[in-house]
């Protein structure tokens, strides 16, 4: 024989072949059926125990034009005014800017927990009976006959803090975003309880509007009072002539603060009672289970087959067909 037949065509360990592959998930299909179903009866009881949340929404718009009040008087006045010590400036404040970060600040969120008494809906309430309308409370943390929180195995009370609302308020239930091609303001609160739901949203925005006019009103007042004070200290005319015209934007700030229902945020499209579901999305649950379910079979299944090849004593390195030659 040629030497060409000394030259013997083989199969390195290191590739991959296909036939062994799909005959070590044939072997396995039992291992993977078994993860497959079990995941997913995991991802349907998770998602029929997880109870329904409903969400809320209001869109709102600015109500309010910049530039107005103190900064038109600064370009007449703010000469005259300065040497009195009083700078008009407005400094360029956006007022809608402003009232969105207050909705969101702790100061504001606690004074809101505590004028509307959300102490118990927010943090003891863990579903909503649809059909009747009644709230499901979370027993192992407060008691509803009693009104009274209970307490840990430590002898602590659940009863939460401010700084326990606000975070879960923040991370489960209150939600802000703005269109920024439009400036519009949507305004979105989930809770079990739809009519919980669309009540919250409605009472943030009443109350941001009512707690920005409280401050403008009782900062216009206050400049009103400083500038009666410095308008008596003074003869010149000129300095007169500035006092009177800023204390009448004054007024007019109060009178027209105080007449505005909708101060910084103008309702365009108000809060409802959700019909549907906002979460869980149970489908989805099911789905995303199932395919996990499907993975870690698979997973399990090529993990064992290499761990049983690497037990196997070794008969050869290489395959290798060869063919003895008579010489």
């Amino acid at each position: 024989m040629s030497s060409n037949t000394a030259q013997q065509t083989y199969y390195p360990d290191d590739e991959i072949d296909l036939r062994e592959l799909f005959a070590t998930l044939w072997r396995g299909k039992w291992v993977i059926v078994i993860f497959t179903v079990l995941f997913a009866f995991a991802g349907v009881s998770y998602a029929l125990y997880k109870p329904n949340i409903y969400q809320s929404s209001v869109l709102v718009a600015p109500a309010q034009e910049e530039g107005g009040g103190l900064n038109g008087l600064a370009g007449q006045f703010g000469g005259l005014a300065s040497l009195a010590g009083i700078n008009l400036s407005g400094g360029g404040s956006n007022q809608t800017v402003i009232a969105k970060e207050i909705l969101q600040s702790r100061a504001f969120l606690t004074e809101f927990f505590q004028r509307h008494h959300l102490e118990v809906p927010l943090m003891a309430i863990k579903g909503w009976k649809e059909d009747s309308g009644e709230w499901i409370y979370d027993r192992s943390k407060y008691n509803p006959e009693a009104s009274e929180w209970l307490l840990d195995s430590d002898g602590k009370s659940y009863k939460p803090s401010d700084w326990d609302m606000v975070e879960a308020f923040r991370e489960e239930h209150f939600s802000i975003s703005e269109a920024k091609d439009t400036g519009m303001i949507t305004v979105s609160v989930k809770h079990y309880s739809p009519v919980m739901a669309k009540k919250w949203a409605e009472n943030l925005v009443k109350d941001i509007n009512e707690h920005m006019r409280k401050q403008d009103v009782e900062e216009a007042e206050a400049r009103i009072a400083y500038l009666e004070k410095k308008l008596s200290e003074t003869n010149i005319s000129g300095m007169q002539q500035v006092f009177y015209q800023l204390i009448e934007s004054e007024t007019r700030t109060v009178m027209l603060a105080n007449a505005q229902r909708e101060y910084v945020f103008k309702t365009v499209d108000p809060a409802v009672v959700a019909e549907e579901k906002s979460e869980p999305k149970r489908a989805l649950i099911c789905v995303i289970a199932t395919l996990l379910g499907g993975m870690l079979g698979v997973f399990f299944v090529f993990i064992r087959a290499f761990v049983a090849n690497g037990q196997k004593p070794e008969v050869k390195a290489d395959k290798r067909i060869t063919t003895s030659t008579a010489v």
